[in-house]
């Protein structure tokens, strides 16, 4: 060993003696970094070259002494402390180390590096307190410490910069609440503090005396109280971001000063009052202004909707009156949200004639009169959502040509007359509703041109005549609703052709015939409802193979024949074939009480369910009669022995844990119910059972207005982490002898559409029953890791990870306390029918108390194989970062189709197999061979997700709300295919109704 550190350092002489000084500083900072792709290679001595000047990411200056001014090692990949050394190099103005791994502490030592002026620690992984000596440096102009994990308080110090123009300490751990003293950088042009935990606290109203200032962003600070007047005399300032706060108070007439202002974010406060009545025509640069998300009143300015605007966000607030009519003159306008207010009268006519229309949204208003129908004059219009209001009159024939339309929501207005045949075609239209209007006529042939619309809902209109064969032509067709109309005809035999198919609603209309041959095509069916129609014939046995069906409506049709036996075979939360002229016996699995209103009305039909065979089968039962008759006497005396035994059995229920004495149950509803905890208390028998774990079983009850929930029962000696797997829908939350109380409290308190719902809870001493919303297609695990794995194609994949992403990010950043669920696993993410993703199974989760930045720390290891985040394992202190990891390895479950641990892997889990196999093998072999490759671009990005949420280190991790984020980016490229929301940097979450978020 000593031979081999001796020749070392005979290499290493020569060049130290060729190098000069500063070279050799150079040489320190190289060593003193992890270079894993090999960034220094060139950092060595070329011949007769003594100095650095050629090294990569070195710059020296031109004069003839040659002395090094920059050095630039951004996305460099080098892991390591801040090197020091580099003060040492007098003459250096420049240094940036983003996006690297640089960790430790920022030493005070900086403060060396006297001739600095822009530096740039970005996105590394710093720690500790941001060292108060950076004002000591008299050159500095540019500093940015965003994506770090600083902690405690903005140095007041800071105040003392006398050179600093740009100060961005973005997303840190900083607390505190922002420094008074920032108002004293005379010299400051940008000052960026988004997204970090501060204090509750006010905007400084020293801040005012930036005078230099353009660019101001305080996003996510957790400021309060009203925006301060001094806000106005920032006469340079271009872009001032402020939302995502609790901000109160009108917005200062002040601000209509800001001349130079080019966009104004004050979205998600809890701003009040009406806006300045005058003053903006002087903001002749303003061409975004969004103040989303508040309490604003009153109308619009007129003046505010003469400028040259080209975005304007005003939804979720509370305006009235009529809209101005001037915002037609706009010629620069593109997005305008007005949703969620309380506007009326009628759109500007001219809407769109002078302006590059793109995204339309004033659902949920009041607004009535005809639809502009200049909406589209400049062809790129690609959204125009307008449910909710008051519209009338026919869709604008010009409509029929604006084959920019994506997305049509027209739904719940007064719109009458036909369709225009083109508007039936528009090639890029992914989503067309037009559902509880008045329209009339039939659906053109002309929509076999609609080749990229997934959903089409049509429902409570007037629309009548048959439905065209081109129906089978949409090959991306998921749900058609077409019910409450006035078709008629047979359907066409196409229909069998959509493959995608998911949901399929023509009740109430008077379609006859039977129904097509081939329906077992439909292998994505989940909903079927041909209720109240004209069908004839058989039902086909094949419906039984239609795997993933859980609802099955073909009441109040003529149906005939024999119910299919295959109908055993489906997991159906809806079943019902009541009115129609079945006859023989009902399939045993359906020969329950439970199931009787499934049934009715069909004369020839008989089974052992109580009270379904009528007079019309008296010949049948005649036979039996006798046998009736030779028990009556006896069956009364049975009766009146049965009513003492179950007396004393009722009594002496408490002694046993598997009997229920409903006296004695104590109920906590969370939401309005619909039932009464006696009827869930009645169905929880072993036929019922759909899951099991060791702290007790899982039901799915059918409760008498046809719904399903889903109940789990719990007895006392369960303990945290014992509960195993469930199935089918089921949520697992444990019992714990002092905090269930407390917890069943806080997860009541939960409102969020990727959150399972609790619905309310049962208990007693010995026993204690949790009622939750039923999840039709069961656990992500599950169907991930089946044979059914295949109804999983990539964009509901896709669907699945956006859905599950915003369920966690609602309990990382918007519950307060926060919510660490601790057991994030493919299994505890659950499906409702749509494939719609909930969060589920709290057993594990944990409060997390804000002034905690380090974590909770656990007395023992949570979790489940595989899914555990490494450092979790040796530190057992637990925090969000946990939950990312997790998350990140249900992205890998969700990209390879692989499970976390599997024998083939050897000692390796799949994010080490992940890793391993795309250094060695290609992206190919990583990704599951039963997605289509069409997707494979969107599928690698998703990837890239998932690989940095398992970053070894906690630190690298991107938090829930921007894993949030980055996929929507990713979706938002080819929203037709991936359906995505448009958003913010906020969690979202929508409704049935409408696509708008609200913040939960």
């Amino acid at each position: 060993m000593s031979r081999c550190l001796c020749c070392v350092f005979l290499l290493l002489v020569p060049f130290a003696v060729c190098l000069n000084q500063e070279g050799r500083y150079l040489q320190r900072v190289k060593l003193g970094f992890d270079d894993p792709d090999g960034f220094f290679s060139d950092w060595d001595v070329a011949a007769n070259n003594d100095s650095p000047c050629q090294w990569t990411g070195v710059t020296c200056s031109e004069s003839g002494n040659g002395f090094v001014i920059a050095v630039d090692l951004s996305n460099a990949n080098v892991a390591g402390p801040f090197p020091s050394v580099l003060c040492r190099l007098t003459g250096l103005k420049f240094i940036s180390l983003y996006n690297n791994s640089i960790n430790g502490t920022l030493s005070g030592d900086i403060s060396a590096c006297r001739s600095l002026a822009h530096l740039n620690l970005a996105q590394n992984l710093l720690t500790g307190t941001i060292p108060h000596s950076l004002s000591e440096l008299p050159e500095l102009k540019f500093l940015d410490l965003t994506g770090n994990n600083f902690s405690g308080n903005i140095p007041a110090s800071f105040g003392l910069f006398p050179k600093l123009e740009e100060l961005s300490l973005v997303d840190n751990l900083i607390d505190g609440k922002i420094p008074a003293e920032l108002g004293n950088i005379s010299t400051l042009k940008q000052l960026n503090l988004s997204y970090n935990p501060f204090s509750p606290g006010q905007i400084p109203p020293e801040i005012g005396n930036l005078t230099n200032l353009e660019v101001l962003w305080l996003t996510g600070c957790n400021l309060i109280g009203p925006i301060p007047d001094s806000l106005g005399r920032l006469s340079k300032l271009v872009d001032l971001d402020l939302a995502i706060n609790q901000l109160t108070g009108r917005v200062p007439s002040s601000l209509t000063g800001l001349s130079n202002v080019v966009q104004i974010e004050l979205y998600n406060n809890s701003l009040t009052g009406e806006l300045p009545a005058v003053g903006w025509s002087k903001m002749t640069s303003l061409r975004l202004l969004d103040i989303s998300m508040n309490l604003f009143t009153g109308s619009v300015p007129d003046e505010l909707c003469s400028l040259q605007l080209e975005s304007l966000h005003l939804y979720e607030n509370e305006f009235g009156g009529k809209f101005p009519e001037i915002i037609s003159n706009s010629s620069n306008l593109n997005d305008l949200k007005l949703f969620g207010n309380r506007f009326s009268g009628s759109l500007p006519k001219d809407l769109g004639k002078n302006s590059p229309l793109t995204w339309v949204d004033v659902s949920n208003n009041l607004f009535s009169g005809e639809i502009p129908a200049t909406l589209c004059e400049n062809g790129v219009l690609e959204e125009l959502l307008m449910i909710h209001n008051s519209f009338s009159g026919e869709i604008p024939a010009s409509f029929g040509k604006c084959r920019s339309l994506k997305r049509v929501r027209l739904g719940f207005n007064k719109i009458s007359g036909d369709v225009p045949a083109g508007f039936w075609a528009l090639p890029e239209v992914s989503l067309l509703e037009l559902a509880e209007n008045s329209f009339t006529g039939v659906i053109g042939k002309t929509i076999a041109g609609a080749g990229n619309l997934s959903t089409l809902n049509i429902a409570n209109n007037k629309f009548s005549g048959e439905l065209p064969d081109e129906i089978g032509f949409l090959d991306n067709l998921i749900e058609f609703s077409g019910s409450n109309n006035r078709f008629s005809g047979s359907l066409p035999a196409t229909i069998v052709n959509l493959e995608q198919l998911t949901k399929l609603d023509l009740h109430n209309n008077g379609f006859s015939g039977g129904l097509p041959a081939g329906i077992d095509s439909l292998k994505k069916l989940n909903e079927l409802n041909l209720a109240t129609n004209q069908f004839s014939g058989d039902i086909p046995d094949k419906i039984g193979q239609l795997s993933v069906l859980n609802y099955l409506d073909l009441s109040g049709n003529r149906f005939s024949g024999k119910i299919p036996v295959g109908l055993q075979n489906l997991r159906l939360n809806q079943l019902n074939l009541s009115s129609n002229s079945l006859s023989g016996d009902i399939p045993p699995v359906y020969a329950k009480k439970i199931y009787i209103n499934s049934f009715l009305g069909n004369p020839g039909l008989c089974g052992d369910i109580e009270g379904l065979c009528d007079g019309k089968n008296v010949t049948r039962n005649m036979g039996y009669i006798w046998l009736l008759r030779s028990i009556f006497v006896l069956a009364g005396v049975v009766f009146i022995f049965g009513v003492g035994w179950f007396y004393f059995r009722y009594k002496n229920f408490e002694n046993s844990k598997q009997t229920i004495d409903k006296s004695k149950w104590t109920l906590m509803s969370f939401h309005k119910l619909s039932f009464s905890e006696y009827e869930i208390l009645g169905a929880l028998d072993e036929d019922n059972v759909i899951g099991s774990g060791s702290s007790g079983k899982v039901y799915k009850v059918v409760l008498s207005n046809g719904d399903a929930v889903a109940v789990k029962k719990l007895w006392g000696g369960s303990k945290k982490g014992e509960d195993g797997d469930l199935e089918n829908g089921s949520v697992s939350v444990s019992v714990r002898d002092n905090g269930f109380e407390a917890e069943v409290e806080t997860l009541g308190k939960i409102r969020h559409k990727n959150i399972v719902r609790l619905w309310c809870c049962c208990s007693t001493k010995i026993c204690k029953l949790l009622v939750y919303e039923y999840m039709p297609n069961g656990s992500l695990g599950d169907l991930l890791h089946s044979s059914k794995s295949g109804l999983l194609d990539w964009p509901t994949r896709y669907k699945i990870t956006v859905d599950a992403a915003e369920g966690l990010a609602y309990l990382h950043h918007d519950c307060v306390p926060a919510i660490v669920h601790r057991d994030v696993k493919s299994n505890n993410i659950l499906l409702d029918g749509d494939f719609g993703a909930r969060v589920a199974d709290f057993g594990l989760a944990k409060v997390v108390d804000g002034n905690d930045k380090g974590g909770k720390s656990m007395s023992v290891i949570a979790g489940s194989c595989g899914y555990i985040a490494p450092e979790y394992a040796y530190t057992l202190r637990v925090n969000e970062k946990s939950d990312i990891y997790s998350f990140g390895v249900v992205i890998l479950e969700l990209v390879t189709g692989k499970l976390p641990v599997d024998p083939e892997f050897g000692e390796k889990d799949l994010v080490k197999w992940v890793c391993t196999t795309l250094d060695q093998k290609g992206l190919d072999v990583v990704l599951d061979p039963k997605l289509d490759s069409c997707f494979k671009e969107e599928i690698c990005k998703v990837l890239n997700v998932g690989l940095l949420c398992t970053s070894p280190l906690p630190i690298n991790r991107p938090s829930m709300r921007r894993v949030v984020k980055m996929l929507q980016e990713i979706g938002s490229v080819n929203p037709m295919k991936f359906g995505s929301k448009d958003g913010k940097l906020t969690p979202y979450y929508y409704d049935d109704a409408s696509d708008h978020g609200s913040v939960a």
